[in-house]
């Protein structure tokens, strides 16, 4: 009858473990700085596609009115009428849009008629809410539309 001395526990070792570890938090941090990435990206389109929106309604506003509302009036004359400056002749019933939503990162949207590069300008600043900027900071405006 023989003896045999080798050890019959299965399992891993604290290496294996330890490797499997390190190489799911650095797949875990690539992931997360992607998805962060992501998330910025759908903002900047969100905040394009609520100017876009302005624009429409801005549009048919003037085209019932003959002109945009002005800076002091602002965009809330898409959703009730104006009682300041230029009052509007044929103002819509139940307004132009529903509601005069921040932009994706909790902002007012800044509007200005006329403005410095069109008719009516349209500013989201940003993350910063301050002009200028680059990357999550970059303004989102009516007159670009390559934003990238």
């Amino acid at each position: 009858m023989s003896s045999d001395n080798r050890n019959t526990e299965k399992g891993f070792s604290l290496i294996e473990v330890m490797v499997v570890i390190v190489i799911l938090g650095i797949l875990a941090s690539i992931v997360g700085v992607k998805v962060i990435g992501h998330i910025e990206d759908s903002k900047r389109v969100k905040a394009k596609t609520q100017i876009e929106t302005f624009r429409t309604a801005l549009d048919l506003y003037r085209l019932d009115n003959g002109s945009y509302p002005t800076t002091e009036q602002g965009l809330t004359a898409l959703v009730s009428p104006p009682t300041v400056g230029k009052l509007p002749r044929k103002w819509r019933e139940g307004g132009y849009i529903a509601r005069i939503p921040k932009d994706p990162w909790q902002n007012e949207y800044v509007y200005q008629s006329p403005g410095d590069n069109g008719d009516f300008d349209i500013i989201s600043y940003g993350d910063d809410n301050e002009p200028g900027g680059e990357g999550k900071n970059k303004d989102v405006t009516s007159w670009e539309d390559d934003q990238d």
